[in-house]
């Protein structure tokens, strides 16, 4: 079922936010059942396999999502079919051989890597979820290729609700044997979620016919390859950029807890005090700020193939009214996230973690996280127009400056922690700067700043009007009621504010998937 770019995006959007809430409910269940002792192993490995999926995807369900838009636009569904059996392919070998050579080298491989060798288990339990999650991967591109959003927004749904259900189970089960045995049920447990995820999108390609599936098998897999080295050429000119660019985003994040520390130490700082404003800064302040991340996520899945589609067919006019879209929806849903966290942040780091220092760190990032935002729909348009390499570029550059930058400045006795946080704030930035200035560059991009200056006025008044209330109304009351109160008065002010200024209209609202139509007759026309 095809969809339309703002019905696809919204989808994900919904889904997306409910995966992430699920997944931090199962966060916390996990860390109440293992304890930080297991926890410490499970983190241990989880990384790690999230960075080894990174591999062996190499970049392909971006490079398919792209591809496989252009030629269901000139209408070679043959090509369509090829392109997949390639990727599943690639992806497939370069799975298993990684797979294969963690297994024989498992023991080596937990010596050098981790500092617990109790590690060995949980390593073990992960290796079956690389191929897994890898083919789901290449799935999700080839159905996003095609504007159905559905089956990649519904598969992991479905992933995280049969984690969670299994997690209790898998980690209970193995706790009497050892806290090692349990962290490895944690892990095995994302096992049954990628499979359950994957059998749902396989059941989604069968839906489309038995006779198309039935041409995908009957394509001879090394006749493709010989045959098709210009669709493999294609391919991999797009995911190589792509991977290069998330293993430097990898590298980065692997480097920084070395290097802020030691920065700390340099400081002045004792080493308890040093990993403490650490684990502050990255363990509490940061995972705040990329919360309402999943937004961006959601755009950049739909925006890849509804720019690809618009530029292969040299419609020019459609591909900036599908950028100008994604910023748009980025900034009107964007911005009152960044509002509650820079004005609620104290509060808020006092209800989750008890700790109202972290809320000042968080208040000196949020307001930044606009153009966190904004960076990967940016660097998604940039890929759909054929610049993943422009994206790499701009991505090695920002974490450079990211990186001499935490330790440069955090280094000095008069900024400590607030060094890093400056330093992520720069490179944040200085990211999104640089793919907006390479994409004007490219296709002459502009945006209706008059438009965007009336997001930022509402902004304003709905910073005031939660500020007022959480400090002059409602401060009497206890912190949870203080901030759904002020937190759900101040929104509701910036939607009034975005319907009076014209900003949000009926035509907008119409486009939201189930409740569009119902809703649109509170709304005027802009």
């Amino acid at each position: 079922m095809r969809q339309s770019f703002f019905y696809g995006t919204v989808i994900l959007i919904v889904a997306g936010a409910a995966t992430r809430i699920l997944g931090f409910i199962n966060r916390v269940v996990l860390s109440r059942i293992i304890g930080a002792e297991g926890m410490g192993l499970y983190q241990m490995v989880v990384p790690l396999m999230y960075f080894f999926i990174t591999l062996t995807t190499f970049g392909l369900p971006v490079a398919i999502a792209k591809q496989v838009a252009e030629s269901e636009a000139a209408g070679d569904f043959r090509k369509t079919k090829r392109l997949l059996v390639l990727s599943l392919t690639l992806t497939g070998t370069i799975s298993l051989i990684l797979c294969l050579i963690m297994f024989l080298g498992a023991r080596t491989l937990t010596g050098w890597l981790f500092s617990d060798d109790r590690a060995y288990l949980a390593l073990l339990a992960a290796l079956p979820v690389i191929p897994l999650a890898s083919f789901s991967a290449v799935l999700r591109g080839y159905f996003q290729g095609r504007h159905n959003m559905t089956p990649t927004a519904t598969s992991q749904l479905l992933e995280q609700v049969v984690r969670m259900a299994l997690v209790v189970v898998m980690t209970v089960t193995f706790m009497d044997n050892g806290v090692e045995y349990a962290a490895a049920g944690a892990v095995a447990s994302i096992i049954f979620g990628e499979s359950a995820g994957l059998l749902y999108m396989f059941w989604q390609f069968r839906r489309q016919g038995r006779q198309t599936a039935e041409r995908l098998i009957q394509l001879p897999l090394l006749a493709s390859l010989r045959q098709n080295q210009e669709n493999l050429r294609q391919l991999l000119s797009m995911s190589l950029p792509v991977t290069m660019s998330r293993l430097v985003g990898s590298i980065a994040y692997v480097l920084e807890p070395m290097i802020v520390p030691f920065a700390l130490l340099v400081a002045g700082y004792q080493a308890h005090e040093a990993t403490s404003l650490y684990g502050k800064f990255a363990g509490m302040a940061v995972p705040l700020l990329l919360f309402p991340t999943f937004l961006t996520y959601s755009l950049s899945i739909s925006l890849v193939p509804a720019v690809s589609e618009a530029a292969f067919q040299k419609n020019s006019t459609l591909v900036h009214r599908r950028i100008y879209q994604a910023m748009r929806i980025t900034l009107v849903i964007g911005a009152p996230c960044a509002v509650l966290l820079f004005v609620f942040a104290e509060p808020l780091c006092q209800l989750l973690y008890g700790n109202r220092d972290v809320g000042v760190l968080l208040r000196q990032m949020a307001l930044f996280s606009v153009f966190l935002f904004f960076q990967t729909p940016l660097a998604a348009a940039l890929q759909g127009l054929d610049y993943a390499s422009t994206v790499f570029r701009n991505t090695l550059f920002s974490s450079a400056v990211k990186l001499v930058a935490m330790f440069v400045v955090t280094a000095q006795p008069a900024f400590g922690i607030y060094g890093a946080i400056i330093a992520l704030n720069l490179s944040i930035t200085l990211g999104t700067l640089l793919h907006f200035a390479s994409l004007v560059k490219a296709i002459g991009f502009t945006i209706d700043f008059s438009e965007f200056c009336k997001i930022g006025a509402a902004m304003l008044a709905m910073g005031y009007a939660g500020s007022y209330m959480a400090n002059h109304l409602f401060y009497d009351l206890s912190i949870i009621k203080m901030l759904l109160l002020s937190s759900g008065s101040c929104f509701l002010l910036y939607v009034i504010l975005l319907v009076g200024m014209r900003v949000l209209g009926k035509q907008d609202v119409r486009r939201i998937p189930w409740i569009g139509e119902q809703l649109s007759v509170f709304f005027p026309r802009r």
